[in-house]
């Protein structure tokens, strides 16, 4: 893929860089206001300056070959995107991809976005659209799922924590204390898939595979009309729908208004042949091998009792639904 620079920007009349977005990536992000009154978003990143594409490998981001190859015209009715265009750009040898966005402004959803029970059954209804619509076609070029599932693994993350990558050394700190807080028979199988995830990456490779979102979240979602667009699409994969729901479920169940499996079933129900109950088993367990740092930090650590008492009943479930798939020998 050759270097080529875009017309788009030249015709910017204002341009200001963005701070304190809720993206953890590291990306670059710059608002642009073009002569004719559009708003967009840049974002510009190499692998040195963008935790999940050093950690996912490649030079280039997956967002890129998602919007020249045409993923991303191929997303079913009501599921949408916001990129406009993208390319390539050497500055002094140093390659560096550019995607190019519309500002979606506060459609944008955040970590504080209260979802109702209305809104999260739309949301999961959108998501198996996008699941069904990529059925047995995910398209090539994708991050290697087994590298989704452990993106937070110690023996991944180490090198860069001891550079000084903050979310890194808290999540080495938090899978320290997963094993004081999480009973041995759960804690140490989640151990052993972050030492070596190939079970749980080729028993999900076995089910209805689909192009995944990777990453999905609210701060990766906005509501324009009767469209949820989905925003970074640094991390797709090829796995089971369930994959995505896990995700979603483990970051952001907090702020549904619905529990985990109201929405499970919303999803399913619309999903069809997307949805098998064992790689949604399977998927769950994952979400543990995702966040379970996280929830571990929360637990022992966050200085809010009543918070950790909430993480405490979030972790309890996430370590039943992880016991029920170990048991039942679906891994």
């Amino acid at each position: 893929m050759g270097v080529a620079p875009s017309e788009l920007l030249q015709d910017a009349v204002e341009r200001v860089v963005l701070a304190g977005h809720e993206g953890k990536s590291g990306a670059g992000l710059e608002r642009v206001r073009l002569a004719d009154g559009r708003a967009l978003v840049v974002k510009r990143f190499t692998p040195a300056t963008d935790l999940t594409l050093a950690l996912t490998g490649g030079e280039v981001g997956r967002e890129l070959s998602l919007w020249t190859d045409g993923v991303l015209d191929r997303l079913p009715e009501g599921v949408g995107h916001c990129v406009v265009d993208a390319w390539l750009e050497d500055e002094t040898g140093t390659t560096f991809t550019v995607i190019v966005m519309r500002d979606l402004g506060d459609t944008v959803l955040n970590w504080d976005h209260r979802v109702s029970a209305t809104t999260a059954a739309w949301m999961a209804g959108r998501v198996a659209r996008l699941h069904h619509g990529f059925l047995g076609d995910p398209p090539d070029g994708l991050v290697p799922v087994a590298r989704v599932l452990d993106l937070f693994a110690p023996h991944r993350i180490a090198a860069h924590a001891d550079a000084g990558i903050e979310l890194l050394a808290l999540a080495l700190h938090g899978w320290e204390i997963f094993a004081d807080v999480v009973p041995d028979d759960v804690a140490a199988p989640v151990l052993d898939l972050l030492a070596d995830i190939t079970p749980l990456a080729d028993a999900l490779s076995a089910g209805p595979v689909t192009l995944c979102h990777g990453d999905l979240a609210t701060v990766n979602m906005a509501i324009e009309g009767d469209d949820l667009v989905l925003i970074d699409w640094a991390i797709p994969t090829a796995a089971p729908g369930a994959l995505d729901v896990a995700r979603f479920l483990v970051g952001c169940s907090q702020t549904l208004d619905v529990s985990r499996e109201d929405f499970i079933d919303a999803w399913a129900g619309a999903a069809g042949d997307a949805h098998d109950e064992r790689s949604l088993d399977l998927a769950l367990l994952g979400g543990l091998v995702w966040l379970g740092w996280n929830k571990a930090l929360d637990v022992a650590e966050h200085p809010d009792p009543a918070m950790r008492a909430r993480e405490q009943q979030d972790l309890d479930w996430w370590v039943d639904r992880a016991r029920r798939t170990l048991e039942s020998g679906a891994l």
